[in-house]
This record gives structure tokens, C-alpha cells and sequence, in this order.
């Protein structure tokens, strides 16, 4: 019997504060430009501004969570987001809402940072991105049906702040941090990244495919208003109906768990995106937009929920998880400004058919980590020695057994004798040799 499954809440929590900024980067790119009186490559450079500090923090802070505390930095990170983004928010100075968002924008990568480490530890690291995806679609598609309807440039920042705020009160049940003991003799090596050449590969395949997803992104709102010719709310409710979308697909993707292991959902949702990423960009009127937005959408997540789960799966402690993060925001800060110069350059459709080439490309080598690397399974169940690794899944397969095996090499529990120095020896003589002439009793 396993044992009951808990929901890691403030994980989830943590996961929908740091993810919110890049999910409302569309609006929030779409008021900064309209309400500040910016171009729209001025526009998309604070979007990227704001999404490159978040990848910064990734990159700084990867190796520090369990020396500062999960809960010591996932409160610092929220404390900035709320003064980054709550200050860009109350003011119409250009210089101060930019760096309100790069403030604002390194608290997101810290609160990332921590929600990503703790997530890789987890028994079933697949779930716990899932629920986290689940919530920040929910709550961005909220955002998209009511912010439309209100005036000001900075109601996606103000809600982004609040949203730090609501959390605040569930980094109390994260573990603070450990002084570590002083050692005064020379200190044992940190232990060696797992997978090194498998993760590299996936941390620079998934710079490119953030970048692809966010080009689009970063620029879906101009597409709507001047190629579909759609008004804002109309807008707003595409992208609601869209985020709601992935919803469904995120569920999906909960409930199809390991079946079909990790390179066909990452190496075929990745192929799909792409052509949705080629309609978008092509689409003339409501229904080509509303089908491509919907589409890519309900992919995204999905695709997005395994990679996760397979950064997470390359080390136990989280680091490749969080440095994989990290290169994929760094994707994702450069995504604003690549679609709106490819866009201002060449036009919309242009600008899909390039992006959709190259997420063809990327998928191969995201793929071939995907087959090449085992990692921990996406369900719970793993067997799990005290003081080990998680055991080794064998894979299903025809005629291969199923389930798990410990892994081989482990280090085994050492045998303690303990001594019973309180009862005495018997004597030689109260026994006598056991032989078949003696009767029972004799």
C-alpha cells in the first residue's frame, strides 16, 4: 500500500506567483505600449527587460535554496515582486515602470526558483507542475476577462503584486533555512551534476523553444487589433477561452501521466505547436485567430508540463530543473522583442513561418534527451531506499516486467551488533551433544 498523496499547496502557490508575469505578458506589453505612448519594439524590450532579470535570478540563485532556506527566499522574492510590479503600477514615469518591472521581474525568477527546486524533489514532480500550470492558467484567464474592461497601464502589474501578496501567507509551511556546521578541515566536494551533457542539451533547446512561444506571445494582442482587426475585449476573451483551453489540455496531460512516456507528448506537442504558431500569425479574422490562439494554447501547457517533468527527473536536488527554468526564461525574455522586430520587418505571417521552422528543428534534440535519459518516473510508486536514490522503473514493454527494481549500486544499511553485556555466558555443561541414540526425555 502507498501512502496517500498530499498537494504540495504552497508549491502551487509559489508556481502561479512566479509564472503570472510571463503568462499576462501580451496585455501587459499591449497597455505599457498604448498607455505610455511607446512603439511597439519600445514596448516589447520592457517585456523582455522584465522576463531577462527573472531569468537572472534563475541563474543566480539555483545553487542557494537549501543553503538560504526555501522559505527565507521564496518571501524576499515575493516582497520584490510586490514592490517592482505594485510600484510600475502607481506611476507613468517611463524610467520607474521600467524598473519597477526588472525589480518585479527578479522577484518572479526568485519565487520561481524556489517553487521549481522544491517541485524537483517531490515524489511525482509531473503532478505537482500540473497543478501549478493548472492554477496560473485559471488566474490569467481571469485577468483576461477583466482587464479589458478597465482603463490604466498597469492593472496586469497590479494583479501580478496582489497575486505575491495572497501567497505570502503559504511560504509558512516551507522549510526554513539550515546553518550549515563549520568545518575547519578541508571540505568534501559538492556532488557532481547528473546528466551533464543531456541537460546542457535540453537547457539550450529550451531557450530556443521559449522564444518561439513567446515571439508569438509577446505580439498575439497586436495580431488581433491590426491583422484580425478584433477589438480588446474580444481580444481578452480569445485569450481567455485560449488559457481555459489549456486547462483541458494541462488535465489531460495529469491524467495521461506516463503512458505514453516523455518524447512523444515533447517531440509531437512540439510539432503541433508550430503549425498552430503558423496559423496565428496568418490569421485574417476572428476564427483563424480564435482557432489558432485556442489551439496553441491547449498544446503549450501540455508540451510544457513534460519538459518540466523531464528537467526535473535529471537530478533529485533540483538543479537541473532550476537551471533549465532559467534557460528557458532567458527564451522567453528574449521572445517579446524577436517577434516584434521580425513582425515590424517582415510582416506577421513571415514571422510565424520562421518561428514555426525552428521549433521543427528544436524538437529533434528535445526528443533524443527525452529517449536518451531515464530519469524518475512521472507517477508515484518509486521504491525509494532511506539514505539512497529513487530506484531505478523498468520500462513497460512486451515482454518486460513492470514496475520498480532498487537501483543497482545503492549503498546498502550498515549491520550493527549490539552487545548484551548484561547476560551471562551459559555454561558448557548445561548442555549435552545431541545424538539418535538418546531418547526423548532421557
Amino acid at each position: 500500500m502507498f501512502a496517500p498523496r498530499t498537494t504540495p499547496w504552497p508549491l502551487v502557490a509559489l508556481f502561479t506567483a512566479g509564472y503570472l508575469a510571463p503568462y499576462l505578458l501580451p496585455t501587459t506589453v499591449g497597455r505599457i505600449e498604448r498607455g505610455l505612448d511607446l512603439s511597439a519594439t519600445q514596448a516589447g524590450a520592457v517585456g523582455s527587460a522584465l522576463l531577462l532579470s527573472s531569468a537572472t535570478a534563475g541563474f543566480l540563485l539555483a545553487s542557494r535554496v537549501e543553503r538560504v532556506g526555501a522559505r527565507t527566499m521564496a518571501r524576499l522574492g515575493l516582497v520584490l515582486a510586490v514592490i517592482g510590479y505594485g510600484g510600475a503600477a502607481l506611476t507613468s514615469a517611463v524610467p520607474a515602470v521600467v524598473a519597477g518591472a526588472v525589480i518585479g521581474g527578479f522577484g518572479s525568477g526568485t519565487t520561481t526558483t524556489v517553487a521549481a527546486t522544491r517541485i524537483a524533489a517531490e515524489r511525482d514532480p509531473h503532478r505537482a507542475s500540473t497543478l501549478g500550470l493548472l492554477s496560473v492558467s485559471a488566474l490569467a484567464g481571469l485577468v483576461y476577462l477583466t482587464v479589458p474592461h478597465l482603463p490604466g497601464h498597469g492593472l496586469t502589474l497590479a494583479a501580478i503584486a496582489l497575486t505575491a501578496v495572497a501567497v505570502w501567507p503559504l511560504t509558512s509551511r516551507l522549510p526554513a533555512g539550515t546553518p550549515a556546521p563549520r568545518v575547519t578541515g578541508p571540505q568534501p566536494a559538492a556532488p557532481r551534476l547528473p546528466h551533464r551533457r543531456s541537460g546542457l542539451v535540453l537547457a539550450g533547446a529550451m531557450v530556443l523553444w521559449s522564444l518561439a512561444q513567446n515571439a508569438l506571445w509577446g505580439v498575439s494582442g497586436r495580431i488581433g487589433f491590426a491583422q484580425a482587426h478584433l477589438s480588446e475585449p474580444t481580444v481578452g476573451v480569445v485569450f481567455a477561452v485560449a488559457l481555459g483551453a489549456g486547462l483541458l489540455g494541462v488535465v489531460g496531460a495529469g491524467a495521461l501521466g506516463s503512458r505514453l512516456g516523455r518524447a512523444l507528448p515533447i517531440g509531437g506537442g512540439t510539432v503541433l505547436i508550430a503549425g498552430c504558431i503558423a496559423l496565428t500569425a496568418s490569421a485574417t479574422g476572428l476564427a483563424g485567430f480564435a482557432v489558432g490562439e485556442i489551439a496553441w494554447n491547449t498544446v503549450y501547457p501540455v508540451v510544457l508540463s513534460y519538459l518540466i517533468g523531464l528537467a526535473a527527473s535529471l537530478d533529485p536536488r533540483g538543479r537541473w530543473a532550476v537551471l533549465v527554468g532559467s534557460a528557458s526564461s532567458l527564451g522567453t525574455a528574449a521572445g517579446p522583442l524577436t517577434g516584434s522586430v521580425l513582425s515590424a520587418q517582415a510582416g506577421f505571417p513571415v514571422m510565424g513561418a520562421v518561428l514555426g521552422a525552428g521549433l521543427l528543428v528544436v524538437a529533434l534534440p528535445m526528443t533524443a534527451v527525452a529517449l536518451h535519459t531515464g530519469g524518475r518516473p512521472l507517477l508515484p510508486g518509486a521504491v525509494r531506499r532511506r539514505g539512497g536514490h529513487p530506484a531505478a522503473l523498468v520500462a513497460a514493454g512486451s515482454g518486460a516486467p513492470t514496475g520498480a527494481v532498487p537501483e543497482v549500486g545503492a549503498p546498502e544499511q550498515p549491520v550493527v551488533e549490539i552487545p548484551l553485556d548484561g547476560t551471562p555466558a551459559p555454561a558448557r555443561r548445561a548442555y549435552d551433544t545431541a545424538a539418535a541414540t538418546h531418547a526423548p526425555g532421557a
